[in-house]
């Protein structure tokens, strides 16, 4: 199957490349499409505002434009889905969203879903996207665990926050399945699961997941200029 489905990771991290790469490597197959995980090296070194969000939308769209012509999709790989818009404008390609398609699947998995942050400053971001996407009626709540993308590389230290706001969001939220709102957050999805018995979404393997369905299925992006409608 021709085309590589290009995951951009939009900070400029290879920690947390590697672990997207690592995260998504169960659903590369032999028979394709390929699968191949990119660092967007003009990025912040985390996105943890929305000055960060805003300001990558540029680079972001150069180096998909860069990708285009081998490209079989685009997945952003950021939970405020950063110029994922402005790039299904722009490509031709499916171009999906880590944040949306981590909601959407987060949806099929149980009733109320609750959000793990990384810093309370992303929580507001998250309600307006969640807003626009009309699911706060299933949304049960967005807690942080306090610690930035370059804190992440403290594994004891983020599982255990992690653990925390889990089990807070499941037993006083009421929230039945959980979805990670970082990128950087991959690694430590099946041990959360795990420890708190629901659900856990990683988001970027969902928006890979389905990026797979729509290249083998062929249910592509934008039509080109002068195709048929």
């Amino acid at each position: 199957m021709s085309g590589t489905i290009y995951v951009i990771n939009p900070n400029s991290n290879e920690t947390v490349t590697a672990g997207i790469d690592a995260a998504v490597a169960p659903l590369r197959s032999t028979d394709g499409p390929a699968i191949a995980c990119v660092t967007l090296l003009d990025g912040p070194p985390g996105i943890q505002s929305q000055r960060d969000v805003d300001g990558i939308v540029g680079p972001l769209l150069k180096q998909a434009a860069s990708l285009e012509s081998e490209a079989a999709a685009f997945v952003v790989a950021c939970f405020s889905d950063p110029g994922m818009y402005a790039l299904r404008e722009q490509s031709v390609r499916p171009v999906l969203g880590i944040a949306e398609c981590g909601v959407l699947t987060a949806l099929t998995l149980g009733q109320r879903f609750g959000v793990i942050a990384i810093l309370p400053t992303s929580i507001p971001r998250h309600l307006r996207y969640f807003g626009a996407m009309g699911v706060l009626d299933r949304f049960a709540a967005d807690l942080s665990i306090g610690l930035g993308v370059s804190e992440l590389s403290d594994e004891t230290r983020t599982l255990g926050r992690m653990i925390e706001v889990g089990r807070t969001l499941r037993d006083t939220h009421g929230a039945d399945v959980l979805v990670m709102g970082c990128a950087g957050m991959a690694r430590f999805r099946e041990t959360l699961e795990r420890e708190l018995g629901i659900p856990v979404v990683e988001p970027t393997q969902a928006a890979v997941t389905m990026a797979v369905g729509r290249v083998r299925l062929g249910w592509g992006g934008r039509p080109s200029v002068g195709s048929a409608r």
